[in-house]
């Protein structure tokens, strides 16, 4: 695991894949030090896949997940797991979403 900025933009995971896993700030305790610290080995879901050759992860243990997830989860994938397979929401709304829940 490696936090490049803590409390900036997320940390990127080695997940042993070709692949890298990311988790993002949106997802994270708004308090770094809350962060999981580099190194530490814990587990993570995929939260989604695209492109980028970089796997979306969020962090399965709830002490490195943002406070209020749920209403987060709630908003930004309401239909979730309905959408599964489908593309994401159109940048513009995760952009809003950022904004409003800081």
């Amino acid at each position: 695991m490696k936090v490049p900025r803590p409390g900036a933009i997320g940390i990127f995971v080695d997940i042993g894949l070709g692949v890298g896993g990311f988790v993002d700030v949106l997802l994270l305790p708004e308090q770094a030090e809350r962060w999981p610290a580099e190194g530490t080995v814990t587990d993570f879901e995929v939260w989604w896949a695209f492109d980028r050759q970089q796997l979306r992860l969020k962090p399965s243990d709830p002490q490195y997940l943002r406070k209020n997830f749920a209403d987060f989860f709630a908003d930004i994938r309401p239909s979730w797991p309905a959408d599964i397979g489908r593309p994401l929401p159109r940048p513009h709304r995760l952009h809003r979403n950022r904004t409003h829940l800081r």
